[in-house]
């Protein structure tokens, strides 16, 4: 099928100013970091009658010419607006502080990604996640890197992966618990969560959580803590080392924002392997952010943007999947798709998948 996306339909003149948006928008995101961190931002939200230069820069701790350069570049940025000499907070300066995906997005790009990002073009050219290897080391994936990495890439990461996976939890339960599964297999479990949902809404099922070992550490540690190491149990894996097949009988193999993770023959061959595993009763649930399912174009553009964390600090040669390639690929390793879930949590579609 064919694939339809955006229009040309701008001004020359608004076309070129979008342009110059992107030629400093690197320097724009550390100005408007630097005006939520130091407290500016959340100073005129309180502040509702506004504030002069010099008054914020006493409350920011900061110089008063900093905080005229910062307040400038967030005029531009329409954060902030000025009357009479007196600044204000705007409603996109009020998202920048309220609101968690916001947040959540802006941590993961400074902390996880911005240095490493240098390095994008010869990523591209290498197909190695070299933003990875020159900031942090010769690690060949992120996710063999985690249990390693400083505190503040780590809350980072995890804060961005959590945040779009937590949100989804309580509408997927319905779905897994459906036919009262007894034994679920959780496939690049992380942290636990995921299984610790599942023993929290149904008492008597088992789950098994597939990763590395230094994942696994985690998750034994956040599962210990909620009091199900009777439910819940660990399987270290290389999950690409494909000759190493994954454990047999369980009703369901889960997989949440896991492929996106992988090269389009890396997904063949983890879904090959959860075929192998399954018997004719037994059906795989695929979780990803679909691209092109997205209801909002800022969910869009900002999956985009994931797809570029994937090249330069991932892993090199993974992206966020659109809807027909990631059926195509499903269906390539021998799998139908007999259900899509969409609009699941913040952003989620839902494969449904049988032998």
């Amino acid at each position: 099928m064919a694939r339809n996306y955006g229009n040309d339909d701008k001004s020359a003149l608004q076309a070129k100013t979008d342009a110059q948006k992107i030629a400093f928008a690197p320097i724009m995101f550390q100005a408007a970091k630097a005006l939520r961190d130091f407290g500016i931002l959340s100073y005129l939200r309180r502040e509702k009658n506004g504030k002069t230069v010099k008054e914020i820069a006493e409350k920011a701790g900061i110089s008063e010419y900093g905080a005229l350069v910062l307040l400038e570049a967030g005029l531009s940025l329409e954060m902030v607006m000025v009357k009479a000499d007196k600044y204000f907070l705007t409603k996109t300066g009020y998202f920048m502080i309220a609101d968690k995906l916001t947040r959540v997005n802006t941590d993961f790009t400074h902390d996880v990604n911005y240095k490493g990002f240098f390095h994008l073009q010869e990523a591209i050219k290498e197909g190695k996640p070299s933003g990875l290897h020159e900031e942090f080391g010769s690690w060949a994936t992120v996710y063999e890197a985690l249990a390693e990495m400083p505190d503040q890439f780590r809350k980072s990461w995890f804060g961005f992966d959590h945040y779009y996976s937590d949100d989804s939890f309580p509408e997927v339960m319905p779905v897994l618990f459906k036919n009262n599964p007894k034994k679920i297999m959780d496939i690049g479990g992380n942290t636990g969560k995921f299984a610790i949902k599942c023993a929290n809404y149904n008492k008597d099922v088992k789950i098994t959580i597939l990763d590395l070992p230094g994942q696994l550490k985690d998750a034994e540690k956040n599962i210990k803590e909620a009091g199900f190491e009777d439910r819940i149990n660990g399987h270290p894996i290389n999950l690409l080392d494909f000759s190493k097949p994954y454990p047999k009988g369980y009703d369901i193999i889960w997989m949440s924002q896991f492929l996106d993770c992988f090269s389009e023959e890396e997904v063949v061959n983890l879904i090959s392997n959860a075929r192998n595993a399954m018997d004719e009763h037994a059906e795989l649930y695929i979780m990803e952010t679909l691209w092109d399912k997205q209801r909002f174009e800022a969910s869009t553009y900002s999956l985009h943007a994931t797809s570029l964390y994937f090249t330069c600090i991932a892993n090199g040669n993974s992206r966020m999947y659109h809807s027909e390639d990631m059926v195509r690929l499903t269906e390539k390793a021998g799998l139908r798709v007999v259900e899509i879930i969409e609009n699941v949590g913040v952003s989620h579609t839902i494969l449904r998948c049988k032998k």
